[in-house]
């Protein structure tokens, strides 16, 4: 083995880690995602039933976009602890606050019940939501990127991807198994909490597995360095991990929220919002439109791990850019498909614009902790990645339902994410290729020594 290249672990121990970031990242997107689905389809009339049909749909987009607005703030106070003290307590942690505010959800009153203070208490479960979910990503994928070995990191850093259509897959179908068993009077009363109830079950046994599994080596290699540089004098005080990034990586943190512009934007156009204009443009059934996001879902989480292998033949830049450049082209007969109104259509756009999707996604995880040096990689990572979904995901269904409100044509909400498909392609056509980085190459750089002289072993391809 030469030097300075990380050996790979035991391939059970190597699975057991994936298993373990899999399963909770599974359960944290089942819970951000069931209020996605929610919002689509009743928290309009449950907690803003005052407002018109749309304008009630727009309101509990907004309180969905919340969500999104504290996921920077959960990646700031995340990573900086995630740097400093490891990444599986940080993990613990993001998954009882995510497991706990969803719960907490489940049994919230409504507006018919409390009136405004309803719609108050939502959004602030909601932003406890968005702060875990903005911890938990970089936590999750640099666990595994960190265990692996780089000759397939593309591959098992996919894997905790795979959380979000498994989390999808999870939540669209309890809520498309109880609103088939359920009429909508009963499924509106509450048939709906018990999605949300199911969470508090799901996050006792993500626990369990978590705990089980060893801290990153990497990371514990990088902080008995950065010790033994202090107590020999050898370097002046560290700098906190945020400090450091946006000195040393800014750059790299500019390209990961360019990056994420297509690939968020796109998703959630593709299963929130279709939620919205499937039933109301397209005269397809709620139950129908459920059923399509679900068997897409499978399909998605079923090429992701794909996509991954294949970042680790040809690169992570070449993929990615493949499903920037392919989301962009597709969204014209996406449309057009679901204005068809037959299943089969919808299923075809659905099912297309998410395998397109994932050729982003998975090789997302590898590239971004590839970026950025070890004690400050939690950061580096989710900073990228959080700060962008503040402008990408967390506005797209808003956006989306307020052109398609003021328009009443698809044709505004296909060139949106367009444009959001070019700005990923600049951004991600600008950056360097990463997949040789060894993560164990990339030492913190320290006030003393330009980020340069640090990491440039870890650049040479």
């Amino acid at each position: 083995m030469a030097p300075g290249t990380t050996a790979p672990p035991p391939p059970a121990n190597l699975r057991r880690i994936v298993a373990a970031s899999l399963i909770g990242t599974t359960i944290e997107w089942y819970d951000f995602f069931l209020y996605g689905s929610a919002a689509a389809l009743v928290f309009n009339k449950l907690f803003f039933p005052d407002s018109d049909p749309l304008v009630g749909t727009l309101l509990s987009f907004l309180t969905y976009a919340v969500g999104f607005a504290a996921r920077p703030l959960g990646a700031l106070v995340f990573g900086h602890y995630g740097d400093r003290l490891g990444r599986k307590k940080l993990l613990v942690l993001s998954l009882l606050l995510m497991g706990g505010a969803t719960f907490a959800i489940g049994l919230l009153p409504t507006h018919a019940t409390i009136g405004a203070a309803a719609p108050v208490l939502l959004t602030v479960l909601r932003l406890v939501q968005g702060f875990a979910l903005g911890g938990e990503w970089g936590g999750a994928v640099l666990l595994v990127s960190e265990h692996g070995d780089a000759r397939r990191r593309g591959f098992w850093a996919s894997w905790p991807q795979t959380g979000a259509p498994a989390g999808q897959l999870l939540a669209t179908g309890v809520l498309s198994l109880l609103t088939a068993l359920l009429s909508d009077a009963a499924f509106v009363s509450w048939g709906w909490r018990i999605p949300f109830l199911l969470s508090g079950v799901l996050v006792i046994i993500g626990l369990w597995i978590r705990l089980s599994v060893d801290e990153s080596p990497v990371f514990q290699r990088a902080l008995a360095q950065a010790e033994a540089r202090k107590a020999a004098h050898k370097a002046d005080a560290e700098r906190l991990p945020l400090v450091s990034v946006l000195r040393h990586h800014w750059r790299d943190i500019l390209v990961a929220m360019g990056a994420r512009m297509a690939e968020n934007i796109s998703y959630y156009v593709i299963t929130a919002f279709i939620l919205v204009y499937a039933t109301t443009s397209a005269g397809v059934s709620k139950q129908t439109a459920l059923n399509a996001v679900l068997i897409a879902s499978a399909v998605h989480f079923a090429v992701i791990p794909a996509w991954g292998a294949l970042s680790d033949r040809v690169g992570r830049r070449p993929v990615y850019l493949l499903g920037a450049a392919g989301v962009g082209l597709w969204m014209f007969p996406f449309f057009s498909l679901i204005d068809t109104g037959g299943f089969g259509n919808l299923l075809l756009a659905v099912t297309v614009g998410l395998v397109l999707h994932g050729a982003m996604y998975a090789p997302q995880a590898a590239f971004f902790s590839e970026m950025f040096a070890t004690r400050m990689r939690y950061s580096g990572a989710s900073i990228g990645a959080q700060f962008a979904s503040v402008a990408a995901g967390a506005p797209a269904p808003l956006i989306a339902t307020a052109l398609l409100s003021d328009y009443g044509s698809s044709t505004p909400i296909a060139l949106y994410v367009i444009a959001a498909s070019l700005l990923t392609v600049i951004a991600v056509g600008a950056a360097k290729e990463t997949r040789h980085r060894d993560l164990a190459d990339i030492e913190p750089a320290t006030d003393a020594e330009p980020a340069t002289a640090r990491t440039a072993g870890a650049r040479t391809l």
